[in-house]
């Protein structure tokens, strides 16, 4: 599937809106963006296309499966699939100078203070690892842009070891990929094996094409080719992130954009931050990381990312128990699959994860507080989390499952079925 292929889809299954007025990407598509997959057609002159990730629906159609079996499918992928390495590939059909402000980019809210690319996938690669992951990008001038680095993440480290011998990092940032690759880079997998993972969900090769710099990059509508400054910092944010909150400013390294690969005609890929898409990208690649480190303790049945934990601090994970000891070591698993996460549920396997009122109900009648209630003070979570301290903050698991001891107290009544007449 590739991602004008999926954008044809979803156009022939009406699921696609297009906007044609004219609109400013400064302020005014953010503005009017909803939930829904949206082409803009004249946006800076260029056209933009938002959303198309932004349900489990859409993300369940664009991997083939339906809804229900997202996790399934999920976990048990792994990351071996063929990366085929090709001569050509449609981002070639334009080669130019850098110019970042020709580009659509979005200044998404009034707080953000500059244009912000935010569906750019950043791929290094440094004495030999491969990295692939999202990053927000601010940009700062034609050919320079700020990359927000999370500490210790893969390309924070290939950055940091090509400026200990104070060398640039070669990358490229690739925009506007088939789905499901967008997908998989944006999961948690071994270092290097993006790719792989990618072609695994799609069960075919994966196409790449090699750059100038050594960059090796998938089909996509632009690709821009640079490097990362060993020493330069400036002033990274504020950005809304995903909680709808602003991050804090930081000093940031700078990418330096060498020239501009693009198709005729592009469609430029963003993703409004805190939005629906920002929120499946972000979050459910967490789902089967949790689901298999907890299948080493317990009987687990699924595992989502709530959307009122902004589909990153809060998980509930669904559990058919055979002993009282479980729940506890669920939480400690899950905790460890997701270190930025901030709360997390277990549930029977009669509680329905998908049903907020039902997981409430799990917390209602089988929780007692001083005893199911595990407080985790004084530790690494997320700095998106505007209750942290530059990170540190305080977990909670909560343990929503009947004791089996006393089963009776805690099971649902059922309807009588009655058999209707002929």
């Amino acid at each position: 599937m590739t991602f004008r292929g999926f954008i044809e889809q979803l156009r022939s299954e009406g699921k696609l809106t297009e906007i044609k007025k004219p609109l400013s990407p400064v302020y005014e598509v953010s503005a009017i963006a909803g939930k829904e997959p949206t082409l803009y057609t004249n946006v800076n002159r260029s056209k933009l296309i938002m959303n198309i990730l932004s349900s489990r629906e859409l993300l369940a159609e664009a991997l083939g499966v339906a809804p229900d079996k997202i996790i399934e499918h999920l976990s048990s992928c792994p990351p071996d699939g063929e990366v085929k390495l090709v001569r050509d590939s449609p981002a070639r059909e334009v080669i130019e100078k850098p110019d970042l402000y020709r580009l659509p980019i979005l200044t998404h809210f009034e707080g953000d203070g500059a244009p912000y690319i935010t569906a750019g996938v950043v791929v290094s690669e440094y004495e030999g690892l491969m990295n692939a992951s999202i990053h927000r990008l601010r940009v700062i001038g034609k050919d320079r842009l700020a990359a927000r680095l999370v500490e210790f993440r893969h390309t924070y480290n290939l950055h940091k070891k090509a400026a200990e011998k104070g060398e640039p990092l070669p990358i490229a940032i690739v925009i506007g990929i088939d789905p499901v690759t967008l997908f998989a880079i944006s999961t948690r997998v071994p270092e290097g094996k993006e790719y792989n993972y990618a072609a695994a969900l799609a069960g075919e090769p994966l196409e790449v094409t090699e750059l100038e710099n050594g960059i090796k990059v998938p089909h996509a509508e632009i690709v821009l080719e640079g490097y990362i400054h060993p020493t330069e910092l400036v002033d990274e944010g504020p950005f809304v992130d995903i909680s709808g909150t602003y991050d804090i400013v930081r000093k940031q390294p700078v990418i330096y954009i060498t020239k501009i690969l693009h198709r005729r005609d592009p469609i430029y890929h963003a993703l409004l931050p805190a939005g629906s898409e920002h929120h499946i990208l972000m979050g459910i690649p967490y789902e089967p990381l949790i689901f298999n480190e907890v299948k080493k303790v317990a009987d687990v049945r699924n595992v989502i990312m709530t959307p009122g934990g902004c589909y990153y601090f809060h998980a509930a994970v669904q559990i058919h128990k055979t002993n009282d000891d479980e729940p506890k070591k669920a939480i400690d698993a899950t905790f460890a699959a997701h270190k930025s996460l901030k709360h997390v549920i277990i549930v029977d396997d009669d509680i329905n994860i998908f049903d907020p009122n039902d997981i409430e109900f799990a917390i209602a009648t089988r929780v007692k507080g001083d005893e199911d209630i595990y407080i985790y003070p004084n530790v690494r979570g997320s700095t998106l989390d505007p209750r942290s301290e530059n990170g540190i903050g305080t977990k909670v698991g909560i343990d929503a499952t009947m004791d089996l001891s006393k089963k009776w107290k805690f099971e649902r009544a059922k309807r009588p079925r009655v058999k209707k007449d002929d």
